[in-house]
């Protein structure tokens, strides 16, 4: 028969290694000396862009990421730890995280893992300057419309200077 505190422990590094699995992105950040309200803002501002945090001991973290063979994550655990989960636009969790981490001190974004791609520090920056998906989609297809639109507005020009012609010469002729 299995001890609460084990059998406890277990769940939380089940619930963590399927958070991880589940999602395709995933953050670590740690902090030091943040509010309780500063992190429910945390928390707000992620779950607006569809995001969840989940606090751990850092033992049980490194357990399940280790279970998960991600050692070079569970590594770098220290500190007081939260992951962020989602299956959301990375961008825009980036850009909240980055929002939350420049507006507080002692918060950290140590690593990434966004679709099976490991992150740095840097590259977690680089990733919250990006435009949004959305914005990358609407750019792409005005590029692929870009021909097409040229082609309608040339074509549309030279039935214009023929109409133009037209009325110039019905002008002459003594017509509207």
């Amino acid at each position: 028969m299995n001890k609460v505190g084990r059998f406890i422990r277990e769940n939380l590094v089940q619930h963590i290694k399927e958070g991880c699995e589940k999602n395709n992105n995933t953050f670590v950040v740690s902090y030091t000396k943040v509010s309780g309200p500063k992190m429910n803002t945390l928390r707000r501002n992620l779950k607006q862009v569809g995001a969840r945090v989940f606090v751990s001991k850092n033992k049980l973290a490194q357990k399940a990421l280790q279970e998960l063979k991600q050692e070079r994550i569970a590594n770098r655990l220290k500190g007081q730890t939260a992951l962020v989960w989602s299956n959301a636009d990375a961008v825009e969790i980036s850009k909240a995280l980055m929002k939350f981490v420049k507006g507080t001190e002692g918060v950290l974004i140590e690593v990434g893992f966004v679709d099976g791609s490991l992150l740095e520090k840097s590259d977690v920056e680089r990733l919250s300057n990006l435009p949004s998906k959305d914005v990358l989609q609407v750019k792409l297809l005005q590029t692929m419309l870009a021909p097409a639109t040229r082609l309608a507005y040339a074509l549309n020009a030279k039935t214009r200077d023929l109409l133009s012609i037209l009325k110039q010469l019905s002008e002459k002729k003594g017509g509207n």
